[in-house]
């Protein structure tokens, strides 16, 4: 069991900010990366759709044999992170309570803004994790058209420091001091937000703290990675172009990313089961 890898997932390259921050949290554990792009960006989608889409990858992760899923993806999350703990017997993590446990114990005004896609706000997935802070006041900006700069390469522009401004003025003005970058997409972004924002106003990514909770549940379960063997890690897309895909990596996170494999989901039909249990197709 601890040999295996440990699953990624995210609706494109944004998730290899969480990839990145468990590699280096956890060397020597395996990794097994796939980015959704065939169906990216998940944010305009229906929930529905993104349930749909999301499981089909996680079950075909599982279908490999990894240890652990890591839901890098907010309108995954918000969309079927309930539904993936009942369908699988391995832990699950995911991004959004990690973020928020950070932005409340980092506010000092009580005043915190999420920024995320259309579709994790009008889930209100954020809203429903800071009910247990009811001490804080939140306000909320879905910033659809950011996963779009980034999956384009482009984290400079002055059309996106425009939209930035746009997206962000708002917040600024009502007063916050604690940003959660609700979109693992956002942390490539962190130069034009923090640009806007100030220096007054801290930002909160989820991936180093998303890597804390993988590794806490590693060492609860006693299925974290012992062998001296070098670790492996694989990286999977579900669209067309691997290119595409490295050419993202490359810039944003270096060669460590070195080849992609393309990959096709939804072969294993998705419909009612019994908790911690699969189908096989």
């Amino acid at each position: 069991m601890s040999d295996r890898p440990i699953g990624i997932f995210d609706s494109g390259v944004g998730g290899l900010t969480v990839a990145r921050a468990i590699r280096d949290q956890l060397p020597r554990e395996s990794l097994l990366y796939v980015g959704d792009t065939a169906h990216s960006p998940y944010g305009p989608k229906p929930l529905a759709d993104v349930r749909r889409f999301a499981l089909e990858v996680l079950d075909d992760l599982v279908e490999q044999d990894v240890k652990m899923l890591v839901i890098a993806c907010n309108t995954a999350s918000s969309a079927m992170l309930r539904d993936a703990r009942e369908r699988y017997s391995v832990p699950v993590i995911e991004v959004i309570q990690p973020a928020v446990r950070t932005a409340v114990s980092v506010t000092r005004n009580h005043r915190v803004g999420v920024i995320a896609t259309a579709g994790t706000i009008l889930s209100r997935a954020y809203d429903d994790a800071f009910a247990a802070a009811p001490h804080l006041e939140l306000f909320s900006r879905a910033c659809p058209e950011f996963v779009d700069y980034v999956e384009a390469g482009d984290t400079t522009s002055r059309e996106l420091v425009a939209l930035a401004e746009h997206y962000l003025r708002p917040l600024v003005e009502s007063g916050i001091d604690t940003l959660v970058l609700g979109c693992t997409h956002y942390p490539f972004l962190k130069g034009a937000i923090s640009y806007v924002v100030g220096d007054g106003v801290q930002l909160v990514s989820s991936d180093t703290e998303t890597a804390n909770d993988v590794y806490r549940t590693l060492v609860r379960s006693g299925i974290e990675r012992t062998s001296p063997a070098r670790p492996v890690y694989r990286y999977e897309a579900t669209g067309t172009s691997a290119d595409e895909f490295l050419r993202l990596a490359d810039q944003f996170l270096g060669p460590e990313v070195s080849s992609v494999e393309l990959v096709e989901t939804g072969t294993i039909p998705i419909a009612p089961k019994s908790p911690n249990t699969r189908s096989t197709p």
